[in-house]
């Protein structure tokens, strides 16, 4: 690789798409974005528009490529948000229906019964996942039973389902495919043998001919064509969902390592050996494969930056205005538990309401923002600490996506863990995985080159002593008790 050629990232995410350049230093030298909405045709229904997905790429593409040669270009990298679905028409190429979001809770009925007709224990032993909507299977299944009931079309090879990485590697060119990673969150793979599983194939109704064939994180990929200013069309050399990427940015190669994504929801993730017992609270998945494939355990939280849009709404303010209010404020005795969808990892409680407590007629906006910040922060320690048992001791915490440029929050996390929390000052990780693993592929780095980039990041000692997360830790709980209908 020349010293001015570059990697392009790509990242599809729920609420934007993004690009990254990024050049041999792996330092990001050009960027662009685009933001995308959802609907919510139903309550309980989150769902976007796969031709507004794919003109956000193309408008975040085009800024990140604005003044810059295309021949320079030499691989590209993709990171995607997970579980969500698609169906489309495998020869016109046409979207057959909405893409549904990891965030729909259409199907949480059909998850309550499989679980009441004891699969629960079998689904999450293969799969390595819970019974739960976030999850792709049972969204397969509602989609072929509304456009494709009797399974023909799926059978004839007529149809494709689908993840975001699936659908664009498609939109490149490509043949139907999806990467290791993304289809360990679909709930139909076989973790550990890495293939489709019939017994749950079987289980969720979905016939293996609508399904794409499983390939490594690296490939072989289609090139990336049909990209706004990319007429070369170069190579796709890493695919990774977009929690994974984050991990792999992170340098997380080791068992002990944990992150933690601060997104709409929140992802706690950290390498683990392949026969690790994960138990209830925990998912087991493929983080990412090249030679050997990487395994992972992962906590899945629904709602952490997600909490602050809706408080500022309901506030009339801002999520920014709410962390100021509760940077100067405790809490009042005020929690709240974020179940608008039930609650995540490691409670998977889908009957879980939302709800705030303690409130008073002394309570003040400043004690509620506080609560609102406190949510995120106890959720993520709550994983962290089933990582912690399950895995390995977890003394630091490694930190990004855009919550985690507030102080104020990564010095609550620190506070509430007792752990030191290194947050990331790059901001766009899960694109800079991609671009990792894309060059590494592409000849660009080897691993000690990746080992040795430049990592900046900003450490956050705790300040609090046990007596006060003892007690924090307690009233959490009492919260969580009344979230979840419990004595």
């Amino acid at each position: 690789m020349a010293d001015d050629e570059l990697i392009l990232a790509i990242d599809q995410g729920t609420g934007s798409s993004k690009a990254l350049l990024v050049d041999r230093q792996g330092e990001i030298i050009a960027k662009g974005s685009a933001p995308l909405t959802q609907t919510h045709p139903r309550p309980g229904w989150v769902e976007q528009s796969l031709d507004d997905i794919w003109d956000s790429i193309q408008r975040a593409v085009t800024q990140a490529m604005t003044g810059r040669d295309p021949a320079k270009v030499v691989a590209v990298g993709l990171s995607t948000q997970r579980e969500s679905l698609v169906l489309w028409d495998r020869e016109t190429g046409k979207p057959v229906s909405p893409l549904i979001s990891w965030q729909d809770q259409r199907t949480a009925q059909t998850c309550q019964d499989l679980i009441d007709h004891g699969h629960g224990h079998l689904v999450r032993a293969i799969s390595g996942l819970p019974l739960d909507p976030m999850f792709s299977a049972t969204k397969a299944g509602w989609l072929l039973d509304e456009h494709d009931p009797d399974r023909a079309r799926s059978r004839r090879g007529e149809l494709c389902l689908g993840t975001v990485d699936s659908f664009l590697l498609s939109r490149f060119g490509g043949e139907h495919v999806i990467e290791i990673g993304n289809a360990s969150r679909t709930q139909l793979l076989n973790v550990r043998q890495r293939a489709w599983d019939p017994e749950l194939l079987d289980l969720f109704g979905i016939p293996v001919q609508v399904l794409p064939r499983v390939v490594p994180s690296t490939g072989p990929f289609p090139r990336a064509a049909g990209l706004a200013g990319l007429p070369t069309a170069p190579p796709v050399t890493a695919v990774m969902g977009d929690s994974h990427a984050a991990l792999f940015a992170h340098a997380a190669w080791q068992p002990g390592t944990v992150k933690a994504t601060y997104g709409t929801g929140s992802s706690v993730m950290g390498v683990c050996a392949p026969g690790t017992d994960v138990g209830e609270a925990l998912c087991l998945t493929i983080a990412w494969q090249d030679e050997e494939p990487a395994y992972a355990v992962e906590g899945n939280i629904r709602a952490s930056g997600a909490t602050l849009i809706w408080l500022a709404n309901l506030l009339g303010s801002t999520p920014g205005q709410l962390a100021d209010l509760a940077a100067t404020s405790d809490n009042g005795g005020v929690h709240i538990v974020p179940g608008f969808n039930g609650l995540g990892a490691p409670w998977w409680d889908r009957a879980a309401t939302g709800i705030i407590a303690g409130l008073t007629l002394g309570t003040e906006p400043r004690h509620i923002a506080r609560a609102a910040l406190e949510s995120i922060v106890l959720q993520v320690e709550d994983v962290v600490a089933a990582v912690h048992d399950a895995v390995a001791p977890v003394d630091v915490l490694l930190a990004d996506g855009g919550a985690s440029a507030n102080p104020v929050l990564m010095q609550l996390q620190a506070d509430t863990s007792g752990r030191q929390v290194h947050r990331a000052l790059a901001g766009d990780l899960s694109p800079l995985g991609a671009a990792h693993l894309a060059g590494r592929r592409a000849d660009v780095w080897d691993q000690a080159d990746l080992r040795n980039l430049i990592r900046r990041r900003r450490t956050f000692e705790p300040q609090s002593g046990q007596a006060a997360r003892d007690s924090a830790g307690e009233s959490w709980r009492f919260a969580l008790a009344r979230a979840r209908r419990q004595p």
